[in-house]
């Protein structure tokens, strides 16, 4: 009788170490989302001068990445139809891998563009997926679910940033440095490898996988949330490409200075992806902190752009709150917006798909006003006003007669 009544709840026990085993997976490989893109920046007067880049060229080690990663989320819907939702995540963190190992074999410019563009297919394999995982597995905790794997992705970007310079330094080599990431990679491979079975064979996919039919280019809310979505984006990779040349140039910062305060704002930024969602809770309206957060967003791109050598803390900080909740909240999107996780992974593709297709542009456009006017003055004012600008769809995303039930 007692192990009858024992039972349910092994197994019960059993199911929430295996849901908890997916969740720590989930923070881990969205750690590995970033790193390929945020270890650049450090290094860029390393990369700049022993490829011969200008300031347009080295922004396309930031731009390839990030039209791969728009280009191939589509690609995410056949590998998941082919392999199921695991797998098709772990086929991502596979390319990941191979591709940031490969940026060890020289400096070379084709070489290390081609690495970027293969890393940025695999980034966007896996996340393009993880989305209908979480609707798949967490769905009655979609936004601390969501906030705990964005916080991942943050975690990873930040780390990259603040350990590349002294490790290049450290090991003499800034391609090593690069390629020193695939460990990380590899790690995530392994531990979501681990999860899955724990799960079972691929026990998250659908019957014929994740998205079955075309991307939702008729929905007037997928449009909404792809334009946040590209926004979002376009500034998330304007800061990691260049908030550390604009301290350096234009505010006076030291190299290892300016790498610090990036470091911070992306750390900032880790902590605000986690509280935000906590802070609003599960079935919140989400359309207050969208506004908020946006707005933090514009007010920290606007004081770097006319300020940057006075406040430079505060808007250090304004911009790590601001972006952190803002990212998660976009990210959250698709997953609410879903009635499943067919359709949240639709969503998701368009977003991923148009969205990063158009921020991969926001980084060498950057680097071109960068280079005509001489300062980045100009080019920050610009996407703080992009930022303002994300209330417009925001205001139609939840108006009329959409309801809460289908944010």
């Amino acid at each position: 009788m007692m192990q009858t009544q024992g039972h349910p709840a092994a197994s019960a026990h059993s199911a929430r170490s295996a849901l908890g085993l997916t969740a720590v997976a989930l923070f881990v490989a969205a750690a590995n989302l970033r790193p390929a893109i945020a270890a650049v920046s450090p290094l860029a007067d390393h990369i700049r001068s022993d490829l011969r880049l200008s300031a347009t060229g080295l922004s396309l080690l930031t731009t390839v990445p990030t039209l791969a990663m728009g280009v191939c989320a589509p690609a995410a819907a056949v590998v998941a139809r082919r392999f199921g939702l695991h797998r098709g995540v772990l086929l991502g963190l596979a390319v990941i891998t191979l591709a940031t190992a490969a940026r060890a074999a020289g400096a070379s410019s084709w070489l290390q563009l081609s690495c970027s563009a293969a890393a940025g297919a695999g980034i966007a394999i896996a996340q393009t997926l993880l989305p209908a995982v979480v609707k798949a597995r967490f769905a009655d905790r979609v936004g601390l679910v969501t906030g705990i794997y964005t916080a991942g992705l943050g975690l990873g970007g930040a780390v990259a940033a603040g350990v590349s310079a002294p490790l290049a330094d450290a090991i003499g080599s800034w391609p090593g440095a690069l390629a020193s990431w695939a460990v990380l990679a590899l790690a995530g491979a392994v531990l979501w490898s681990v999860a899955g079975r724990s799960l079972g064979p691929d026990g998250v996919a659908t019957p014929s996988g994740p998205v079955t039919r075309g991307l939702p280019w008729r929905s007037a809310r997928a449009w909404r949330i792809t334009a946040l979505a590209a926004g979002n984006s376009a500034l998330y990779y304007c800061e990691l490409a260049w908030v550390a040349a604009l301290l350096q140039d234009d505010g006076g910062h030291s190299a290892a200075g300016a790498g610090l305060l990036l470091t911070v704002m992306i750390s900032i930024q880790v902590v605000s992806m986690l509280a935000v969602p906590a802070l609003l809770g599960e079935g919140r309206n989400t359309r207050q902190g969208l506004a908020w957060t946006i707005t933090l967003t514009a007010v920290g791109f606007l004081g770097l752009a006319f300020a940057p050598g006075a406040a430079t803390w505060l808007w250090i900080v304004v911009l790590g709150v601001g972006h952190g909740g803002l990212f998660t909240l976009v990210l959250t999107l698709p997953v609410v917006a879903g009635r499943d996780s067919t359709e949240a992974g639709r969503i998701s593709a368009m977003a991923f798909f148009v969205g990063y297709a158009c921020a991969a542009l926001a980084p060498v456009l950057v680097g071109a006003l960068r280079d005509s006017t001489g300062d980045f003055h100009l080019a920050f004012g610009l996407l703080g006003g992009v930022a303002a600008l994300m209330l417009l769809p925001l205001a139609r995303l939840y108006g009329g007669d959409e309801t809460e039930a289908r944010r």
